[in-house]
């Protein structure tokens, strides 16, 4: 047996005479435990006071300097910080190229003068007000670059792009180029409430009047808006927003289509959404339940203006009779955009004695849409139209006492109320297999519409 086996088994007789003691004797081992603990601490109390006391410890200060540099070296750094500042602003009408630097917060008769002379420069302050100017400069107020956007130059383009005119200092001198990029799209919601007019309340809401011109289409199949608005009713959208390198643009045509709608007058709800067939291409506004809201002919020839004479007798200003009234005078400035109610074929574009400028179309069905007293014609003889294509703009040609047009409608020659067409005509109907398509789309904008009902007065991107 090995040293190592015959202390293990010394330990355990140890162990084994020690658990009898236990078993015979308990409370002599409970004692002895206690006493044991009892001596543990008088010597832990006995070594204690021998730590050296923390208040006679040594102490040590040390100062040391920061190191800073000279008042020109930090001016110098902080010049280098401020250098890509940037202020956006809008041209104004009365805008000089000093004026609009001096509200951007540069100071730099150089660049005023690039913005005078240069081909490229004057086209900042040339033409429509209102273009989007972000001025980079530096502490000093000295320009290093100028980005304006405006709209595009083409016609054809300016519903989709944008004009970026790009300046950049190069040393002492100045360079500009010129790009055309694409508008994006980013959604908005909005509600209000009718108080005075549909105007008034988008306005309110901070709503785009083209959204709310869309929104009359929208429902012009349900509410006469020249005359059955109540106040009170409510309303809530979800439309389209077009930005330039993310920015809103605030010229004309900022929004874009109109997405989904709810319009509650006197008491009942209409619900609508844009919905395009991805098999076809086409597109119409649709109730909820699948019901078109395109009609086959528009309520109104001009996207939203005031009825200044009805289908009815009233006293000629000119004739000085009391006659029957064959159409409907929507009063607008001259030169507002005149559309056809609905597809057709152009008949006449020319003069007619008291008419002046007069547009004809004939649609299917035998009927015959009438624009007068136009200050242009915008179509041809023969020329095919679409339903909302522009034909002419609002004048006063022929016998007219003010600018506005005159709007007629005849279903197989007679001569009928045009205000009762766009409810009676027939509407566009929405195919089988397109239902499941527009289901997800309708469950969509419900959700949006609901956020957009608890925004009454506000806007949203």
């Amino acid at each position: 047996m090995t040293v190592v086996q015959q202390r293990l088994e010394q330990v355990k007789t140890v162990l084994r005479s020690a658990e009898s003691f236990a078993a015979r004797h308990p409370r002599a081992l409970t004692s002895s435990v206690v006493g044991l603990l009892s001596c543990f601490a008088v010597t832990a109390f006995g070594i204690a006071p021998l730590a050296p006391d923390a208040a006679q410890l040594p102490k040590r200060t040390l100062v040391e300097a920061p190191q800073t540099h000279d008042l020109e070296t930090q001016l110098d750094e902080l010049a280098a910080y401020h250098v890509a500042l940037s202020r956006a602003e809008a041209t104004r009408s009365s805008d000089t190229p000093d004026s609009l630097l001096r509200r951007a917060g540069a100071f730099d008769p150089a660049a005023a003068a690039f913005l005078r002379n240069d081909p490229l420069g004057r086209r900042v302050l040339q033409g429509r007000a209102g273009k989007m100017v972000h001025v980079t400069a530096d502490a000093a107020g000295q320009v290093q670059k100028i980005v304006v956007r405006f709209p595009a130059e083409k016609v054809e383009q300016q519903q989709s792009h944008f004009t970026r005119l790009t300046i950049e200092r190069d040393g002492k001198a100045f360079g500009a180029r010129t790009e055309t990029a694409p508008l994006e799209t980013q959604v908005a919601l909005g509600s209000g409430t009718i108080r005075t007019s549909l105007f008034a309340a988008t306005d309110e809401a901070n709503i785009p009047d083209t959204i709310a011109s869309q929104m009359a289409d929208m429902f012009s199949g349900d509410i006469d808006f020249h005359r059955e608005l109540r106040r009170g009713d409510r309303f809530s959208v979800v439309y389209e927003t077009l930005t330039a390198d993310g920015e809103p643009i605030p010229w004309d045509g900022g929004a874009g289509r109109l997405l989904a709608g709810e319009f509650t007058n006197n008491g009942r709800n209409y619900s609508a959404v844009y919905f395009k067939d991805s098999a076809t291409g086409k597109a119409s506004y649709y109730g909820f339940d699948g019901q078109s809201k395109r009609r086959a002919f528009l309520a109104s020839p001009m996207e939203f203006s005031r009825i200044t004479s009805g289908f009815a007798m009233r006293f000629h200003p000119i004739l000085n009779t009391w006659r029957q009234h064959n159409g409907v005078d929507y009063g607008a400035p001259t030169g507002t955009a005149v559309r056809s109610v609905g597809d057709g074929s152009v008949t006449m574009a020319g003069w007619q004695n008291g008419f002046g400028n007069v547009v004809k179309i004939r649609h299917g069905g035998d009927r015959e849409t009438v624009y007068a007293h136009l200050s242009k014609i915008d179509v041809k003889k023969g020329q095919r139209i679409e339903q909302g294509q522009r034909v002419g703009a609002v004048g006063m040609t022929g016998w007219a006492t003010g600018p506005h047009l005159h709007f007629e409608f005849r279903a197989g020659g007679r001569l009928m109320d045009p205000r009762t067409i766009a409810k009676a005509s027939e509407a566009v109907t929405l195919p089988g297999y397109a239902k499941a398509q527009f289901q997800a789309t309708v469950a969509s904008v419900k959700t949006q519409l609901a956020v957009a009902e608890t925004m009454d007065g506000v806007s949203a991107d």
